[in-house]
């Protein structure tokens, strides 16, 4: 059956609206933002249809999307159990009780109704706390929303409770930087005392803080609940699904919840999080750029940016770096000031070399906004490619004290010290990119790299297993674990190694299958490494490669056929004859081999053949003496 199609109709125009409304007034910026690139994506002719059968009201909360949505049982993870009620705990408890107030299972109109009319009456209060938010002065909004009943004041009272809290921690980790005493991370003390607050919550708003509070305690299945309960009631919260998904840590977990999303497989929304999760997990497929190119059809956001992106992102992790940077500049055409994902563009043009190009881009941003970590990482890329190490590493350096959790910069800077042979800062670098984010693989190769450099091929080889089991068809990853294992005298896991590198790489590939060969040989395995080198000899004939790319392999054939007893000489005779007519090194050789050690293989296969003939004859007379003799035995006897 084929899958319906979605349309962006008056109804989606709708809910994209009140989206950035009531993203706005709950201070979720982010989300905020993204509901309007998304709505502004549309053609005006969609965007002046008047909407049809979506409630237009002042009060906007918690109208579920889909009536008596079951709760999930999430198949990939351990249950959690409920937890236990703790005693309420100061200075949290009186507000707790104040927002169970105004919450309960259910909500019928006459709850609505009521929370309707307190949330007029605290209207006033609402609009001086969005002020407050916005200049980041989080404890005056705590102190003038304290009286307020509606769950708009209640989202907003705990959600600057949590951002201040937030404050602190990183003010109390940052006081002990190059100390032993720091912890990978900022530690929020606060998150408990939070949780408490909303530990009961139904309205969609709450129920999207609580499953961040969830999610950053690491209890991941009750954070999965709310968020999908939340969904379920306001689906057009972004920052929702941004919860969602950073609750999940590989591409089968993620398989496993779509099924339980309470809307369509085919919705703009359940596609959108598929390829934003599957990127952030630096694992996207060709399927990804399918739903992207759907998404930016006609029927659904053709010109959005925000989508653009996604799949310029899906290009990059597929390393098809020529149409990423494509996409990337049609982004740029349409506005050259938005900074979202540009530090990718400049990623692609650094891999690809391009100086001129990435200086321009270096130079365009940077008089725009120099304190974003985006720009500070352009300009680390553009110091990088003219080897300028030490600049390069003090813009990704300016990058991360701009943003904490800005992971590229991270591992940016740990390549870069990398290259300056300084290994031990490189391990650094890595490790608090792996604290940032565990799921990305680029760390955990960095880390893998570092510790190679020093010579420290165990704990190598542990954050090389890290890094493939992030990246299971990542051919650089297993390639370089299997020189690790190489190197360690290992040489069956090596060429485990290198054969699982081959599964995901080019079908006309010949470095790993002669890092295979040579393994093979070492091993005297013989067989296998000719049989490798006959691939290496097929690949290049068949792209019509010089001779000097495969004379060694050829002649390895041809050494193993006349001296190691493949036995196929015409094959070797053809080689060495194409060898040694041609100026590659390996003349002489095929000259010697084809004058003194071809004539005598020759010799020694027909004397064998002679023999097995011989021998066949021998046994036919055999059989036939031993047959007359027992027909012959009953007449005797």
């Amino acid at each position: 059956m084929a899958e319906a199609i979605f349309k962006v109709d008056s109804e989606v125009v709708a809910s994209l609206r009140n989206a950035v409304r009531d993203c706005s007034e709950r201070g979720l910026s982010y989300a905020s933002k993204w509901a309007a690139e998304l709505l502004c994506s549309l053609p005006p002719s969609k965007r002046r249809t008047e909407s049809t059968g979506v409630a237009q009201s002042n009060f906007h909360t918690s109208t579920p999307a889909r009536s008596g949505s079951p709760r999930p049982s999430l198949s990939f993870a351990a249950q959690t159990p409920a937890p236990t009620v703790p005693e309420p705990i100061q200075p949290f408890s009186t507000q707790a009780d104040q927002i169970g107030a105004f919450i309960s299972s259910s909500q019928p109109p006459e709850v609505l109704q009521q929370e309707a009319q307190w949330e007029a009456e605290d209207a006033d209060l609402i609009a001086m706390a969005k002020t407050f938010m916005i200049s980041k002065e989080y404890l005056r909004v705590i102190h003038w929303l304290r009286p307020c009943r509606s769950a708009k004041a209640a989202f907003l009272r705990v959600y600057s409770q949590y951002l201040e809290s937030e404050k602190k921690a990183l003010r109390e980790w940052y006081k002990l930087e190059n100390t032993r005493e720091q912890p990978p991370e900022p530690v929020n003390s606060s998150l408990h005392d939070l949780l408490e607050l909303v530990k009961n919550a139904t309205d969609p708003w709450l129920l999207f803080l609580k499953a961040v509070f969830l999610c950053r305690l690491g209890r991941r299945e009750e954070a999965i609940e709310s968020a999908i309960l939340s969904i379920a009631q306001y689906p057009w919260n972004w920052s929702t699904w941004v919860a969602l998904g950073d609750c999940l840590s590989d591409g089968d977990e993620l398989s496993s919840l779509l099924p339980l999303l309470p809307l369509p497989s085919h919705h703009p929304l359940v596609l959108m999080f598929q390829v934003k999760t599957l990127n952030s997990l630096n694992s996207p497929s060709d399927n990804e750029l399918t739903l992207c190119d759907r998404l930016l059809s006609e029927d659904c956001f053709p010109r959005s940016m925000w989508i653009m992106a996604l799949r310029g992102n899906v290009l990059y992790y597929l390393h098809d770096f020529t149409s990423a940077e494509t996409q990337f500049r049609k982004i740029v055409a349409i506005d050259p000031y938005r900074v979202d994902d540009i530090d990718i563009l400049s990623n692609i043009l650094y891999v690809s070399e391009n100086s001129n190009a990435l200086s321009k881009l270096a130079h365009d941003y940077l008089a725009i906004d120099k304190d974003r970590p985006e720009i500070c990482c352009i300009i680390g890329n553009y110091y990088s490619l003219r080897a300028e190490h030490e600049k390069a590493v003090k813009y990704f350096k300016r990058a991360t004290q701009l943003d904490r959790t800005y992971l590229a910069a991270w591992t940016l800077m740990g390549h870069e010290y990398v290259e300056m042979k300084n290994s031990h800062a490189a391990v650094e670098a890595y490790r608090k990119a792996v604290d940032v984010n565990k799921k990305d693989y680029r760390a955990w190769y960095g880390l893998a790299q570092a510790y190679e450099l020093l010579g420290m091929h165990q704990y190598a080889l542990y954050y090389y297993q890290h890094a493939t089991a992030l990246r299971p068809y990542d051919v650089r990853i297993w390639q370089a674990q299997g020189i690790c294992y190489e190197e360690m005298g290992r040489q069956r896991e090596a060429i485990e190694c290198l054969r699982r590198a081959l599964i995901g790489a080019d079908p006309q590939e010949t470095t790993i299958h002669l890092k295979l060969a040579k393994l093979h040989h070492d091993l005297q395995e013989y067989a296998e490494a000719a049989a490798y080198h006959r691939r290496i000899v097929e690949v290049c004939r068949s792209g019509q490669k010089p001779i000097q790319e495969w004379s060694k392999s050829a002649v390895y054939i041809a050494r193993y056929h006349i001296l190691h007893g493949g036995g196929d000489l015409a094959l070797a005779r053809q080689y060495l004859e194409l060898v040694a007519v041609s100026n590659a090194e390996e003349v002489n050789q095929a000259s010697e081999l084809l004058r003194r050690h071809l004539p005598a293989a020759v010799m020694r296969q027909q004397q064998q053949q002679q023999q097995q003939q011989q021998q066949q004859q021998q046994s036919a007379a055999n059989t036939a003496t031993q047959g007359r003799a027992a027909s012959e035995g009953p007449s005797h006897a």
